[in-house]
C-alpha cells in the first residue's frame, strides 16, 4: 500500500509541474501540417454518430430528437426577442405624413378640433397631419376606413360618442368598436343643456319630471333622429325618471332647436352652443345640464343628476383612436403627444369658446375604460328602450 501512495504522489507532482509550465512543442504549435480524420466514406454529412433516435447522424439517418429540439428553441429564442424590441419602423415613427380620417362633415365639432390639434401635432412630430373628412352612414364609413387599415399609425381616426352608441343600433355594422380599433386617448367633451319652452311652468328638472308624469305622452321633445345625442340624452331621462315624453324628429340639431323655439316642441337637449344664447335671451328656459360635473361655460346651472336624477350623465366625447395592433410604442408616442396638446391654453381656450368642448388630457387607458363602459352603457339603454336605427 506504502509504494502504491508513494506511486500516487509522484505522479501527481509530475503532472502539476507540467500543468504550470506548457512543454516547448505545445508552446510553438502548430509546427508541421494537421490531419482530420473522418472515420467515414467519403460524401457523408457531419455527426458525431451514425444515427440514432437522439443524437442524428450523417445524413444516413434522419436527425434525432437532439436536432429537432435545438431547432426549435433557436426559432423561440428569435421570437422572443422580436417582440422584446420594436421593429423598426416602429421606432423611427413617424417618417411620413399621418392622415387623420374625420368621418363627419366639415365644420362640426370634430372637425374644427381635429384641425386645432393637427396643427400642433405637425410641428411636434416633424410630418403634416391631414385631416380627411369621410362623412356618411353617421360615421360609419370613415370609422371602417381606419378599422381597415394597416396598423401602422399613419391613419388614425377623430371618433365620438357615436362610436360606441352605433353598435347598438346597426345590426350589420363592418367593425366592432372594442375589437377592431385601438384607444389612444380621448381629447374632449361637450354636454348639452336640458331646456324648455317658456310657456312652460317648470322651472326646475324636478318641476319638469312632476308635469311629466301628470301629463303622460302630452309632452314632445325635439330630436336630431334616432341615436343622435339629442334623442339618446332624452331617452335616457325618460328611461331614469319613469316619464313618457314624446318624440318628434327633425334633420339636425339646429333645427331641433328652432322647433322648440317656435313652441312646436317643449322639451329639447340642446348643445351648449347652440342653445346657450337662446337661454341667455330668455328665449328658452335651461334647465340643467346633461354632464356629470357643471360646465364652465353656464357655471351656475345644476347638472341634471343634481337637480334630481342620480346617476344622470351624457355628453359627446372626442378621441383618437389607431387600427388595432398597431404598435404600443407608436400608440404611447400618440398619447403623450396629444396630452400636451390638450394642456396648452390656447386649444383649451379656441376648444371651448368655439365650440363648447372642454380639452381632456386624458391616458390610454382611460380612454379604453371610457369606451368599453360607454359600449355597454348604450346596450344596456337601446335593450331596455327597444330603441334601433331608422
Amino acid at each position: 500500500m506504502q509504494h502504491v501512495l508513494r506511486t500516487i504522489h509522484t505522479v501527481a507532482i509530475v503532472l502539476l509541474a507540467s500543468l504550470g509550465s506548457p512543454p516547448v512543442t505545445a508552446q510553438n504549435y502548430p509546427s508541421k501540417p494537421i490531419r482530420l480524420i473522418v472515420p467515414y466514406a467519403p460524401g457523408g454529412c457531419p455527426g458525431s454518430r451514425r444515427g440514432g433516435w437522439c443524437w442524428g447522424g450523417d445524413g444516413a439517418m434522419t436527425p434525432g430528437l437532439w436536432h429537432w429540439t435545438q431547432r426549435w428553441l433557436a426559432i423561440a429564442i428569435v421570437l422572443l426577442a422580436s417582440l422584446g424590441s420594436p421593429p423598426v419602423a416602429a421606432q423611427n415613427y413617424p417618417s411620413k405624413p399621418i392622415r387623420l380620417i374625420v368621418p363627419y362633415a366639415p365644420g362640426g365639432g370634430n372637425d374644427t378640433l381635429s384641425r386645432a390639434i393637427g396643427q400642433k401635432l405637425t410641428q411636434s412630430l416633424g410630418q403634416p397631419l391631414v385631416v380627411d373628412n369621410r362623412a356618411g352612414s353617421g360615421g360609419v364609413i370613415g370609422a371602417d376606413i381606419v378599422a381597415k387599415a394597416a396598423p401602422d399609425g399613419y391613419t388614425l381616426l377623430m371618433a365620438s360618442s357615436e362610436l360606441a352608441v352605433s353598435v347598438s343600433l346597426i345590426a350589420t355594422l363592418p367593425y366592432d368598436p372594442l375589437r377592431d380599433f385601438a384607444p389612444v386617448a380621448r381629447v374632449g367633451e361637450t354636454s348639452y343643456l336640458l331646456v324648455v319652452h317658456p310657456s312652460l311652468s317648470a322651472k326646475s328638472v324636478a318641476e319638469l319630471i312632476a308635469l311629466a308624469k301628470a301629463r303622460p305622452g302630452q309632452l314632445n321633445y325635439a330630436s336630431a333622429g334616432v341615436g343622435s345625442p339629442l334623442h339618446l340624452a332624452a331617452e335616457l331621462f325618460k328611461w331614469m325618471t319613469g316619464t313618457n315624453l314624446v318624440q318628434v324628429t327633425y334633420k339636425g340639431g339646429a333645427p331641433a332647436v328652432t322647433a322648440t323655439l317656435a313652441g312646436e316642441t317643449q322639451v329639447v337637449f340642446g348643445s351648449v352652443t347652440t342653445t346657450l344664447q337662446l337661454a341667455k335671451a330668455g328665449r328658452v328656459r335651461a334647465l340643467a345640464v346633461t354632464s356629470a360635473k357643471r360646465s364652465p361655460l353656464v357655471p351656475d346651472l345644476p347638472t341634471v343628476a343634481e337637480a334630481g336624477v342620480p346617476g344622470y350623465e351624457l355628453v359627446n366625447w372626442y378621441g383618437v383612436l389607431a387600427p388595432a395592433r398597431t404598435p404600443k410604442v407608436i400608440v404611447s408616442r400618440l398619447a403623450s403627444e396629444l396630452a400636451q396638446i390638450m394642456a396648452l391654453p390656447d386649444i383649451r381656450e379656441r376648444a371651448l369658446q368655439n365650440q363648447g368642448i372642454e380639452a381632456v388630457a386624458s391616458t390610454t387607458e382611460e380612454f379604453a375604460a371610457v369606451l368599453k363602459n360607454e359600449v355597454a352603457k348604450w346596450r344596456k339603454l337601446t335593450k331596455a328602450i327597444g330603441i334601433r336605427a331608422e
